[in-house]
């Protein structure tokens, strides 16, 4: 495929088509909805889903009538979110294809990131974390995941995991909402079986 992004491969592009028919028609993340709780009926609002997919929860965020920035490093995963059926009329959707790590965004009230940051590597999660919470307005949410110490993938390359406290340290300048720790076996979307340590948090932005 030649217009993947640097440092996606065809073995990877395949990888995420089987994962985006595996996961197709789940319902959005508990952790974007409980932020979506969290804030008025106020519009309008803006968010970026980093790792969108094929568009579970930028579909969720465009029906409550948010502006999305919907960024994945596939371009399937872009292409399928365009081609969604359920993708509401007038919606206020920009997508972009490219790694979150290096793509730049403006302010948001929202950066929702449902099992993805863990995908950046170690060495680039400070700087990305730092970007997060830099283009979050003053009370603006951050909903997503981080892996724990304890899941199967910690060790592997490109992935980052933590120690609960260390997650924790990640939110000084945000108030916690919800920090729920999960861990148990299962398997993946393709199939394969995996302990999971996972982190689900929504925190504000102080």
């Amino acid at each position: 495929m030649s217009d993947l992004p640097t440092g996606v491969k065809d073995a990877d592009a395949a990888r995420w088509d089987a994962y985006y028919d595996a996961t197709a028609g789940r319902p959005p993340r508990l952790t974007l909805l409980t932020a979506l709780d969290r804030f008025d009926s106020v519009l309008p609002r803006c968010a970026v889903d980093l790792g969108c997919g094929d568009g579970r929860d930028t579909i969720a965020l465009l029906s409550c009538g948010w502006s999305v920035i919907a960024i994945d490093a596939a371009p399937s995963a872009v292409e399928r979110l365009a081609a969604r059926s359920d993708l509401p009329k007038n919606a206020v959707l920009t997508t972009r294809c490219g790694k979150f790590e290096t793509t730049e965004w403006p302010a948001v009230d929202l950066v929702n990131s449902s099992f993805a940051l863990p995908l950046c590597p170690p060495d680039a999660f400070p700087a990305l974390w730092d970007k997060i919470t830099q283009s979050l307005k003053p009370d603006g949410r951050f909903a997503g995941q981080l892996y724990g110490s304890r899941d199967s993938w910690a060790g592997r390359e490109g992935v980052t995991v933590f120690e609960r406290e260390n997650a924790r340290q990640l939110f000084q300048d945000y108030e916690i909402e919800l920090f729920d720790e999960e861990e148990t076996d299962s398997v993946t979307p393709r199939g394969d079986a995996k302990h999971w340590h996972i982190f689900h948090v929504v925190a504000r932005k102080r």
